[in-house]
């Protein structure tokens, strides 16, 4: 599995190319992918959500967070596997942008898979208030095995919403993602609960893929 924030498929050079990006997409091969910032227009007769899920041959879940009459905004997850059951989780701090989480339940060989899929905020307390709220999401749920991954935004070594996850996750490996020429600071994280199941987590570093935003995505190998 894969998270990637697509800066609305605007690459390092300033230019719109969703081929690009459906092209860092394709070398991925994740069986699921967490997507953030990906922008589409509700007037394209076939919007950039539904046209990377017929790319890759998989499924979309949208979760935008940013609604407008011509074209929405935020999160979104593809996937090969079968979806059984999506809930949108709304993150958003009273006078900051709005931000959500997709959590759904994915089947497996080995059984349920639970997804979380998340963007935070830009300041320390709107973090702290979104991870609050998160793992009582999480806690309040199906205990499944389950993994959550996003653009955590956090570059603050021990921020609490990193000592949090951390506790109730397990230390994971944190290579820097962004910013995608030079990347320095780790924005991009996988966790998964139980922590032995998660096997692998690099950093994808084509030459395409630093070109097509300003972020590098993140790969977790999984035992699913």
């Amino acid at each position: 599995m894969a998270t990637y924030n697509v800066h609305r498929c605007v690459g390092r050079d300033g230019r719109f190319d969703p081929d690009r990006v459906a092209g860092v997409l394709g070398e991925l091969d994740a069986d699921v992918l967490a997507l953030q910032e990906l922008q589409w227009r509700s007037s394209d007769a076939l919007h950039l959500l539904d046209r990377f899920a017929a790319d890759l041959g998989q499924r979309s879940i949208p979760g935008p967070t940013l609604l407008r009459p011509d074209g929405h905004y935020g999160n979104a997850v593809l996937t090969r596997l079968p979806v059984s059951q999506v809930c949108m989780v709304d993150l958003t701090v009273h006078g900051h942008e709005p931000r959500g989480a997709i959590d759904a339940l994915l089947e497996t060989t080995r059984g349920a898979l639970r997804v979380v899929a998340t963007h935070l905020g830009l300041l320390p307390g709107e973090r702290r208030l979104q991870m609050r709220k998160m793992l009582a999401w999480l806690d309040d749920g199906p205990q499944h095995p389950t993994v959550l991954m996003g653009d955590i935004n956090e570059w603050f070594l021990w921020g609490r919403p990193l000592r949090w996850l951390h506790a109730r996750f397990g230390y994971a490996p944190a290579p820097a993602t962004f910013p995608s020429c030079l990347p320095v600071f780790a924005l991009d994280r996988v966790w998964m609960r139980p922590r032995d199941r998660l096997r692998r987590v690099s950093v994808h570093d084509s030459r395409r893929a630093r070109q097509a935003s300003d972020h590098l995505p993140l790969l977790a190998q999984i035992e699913a």
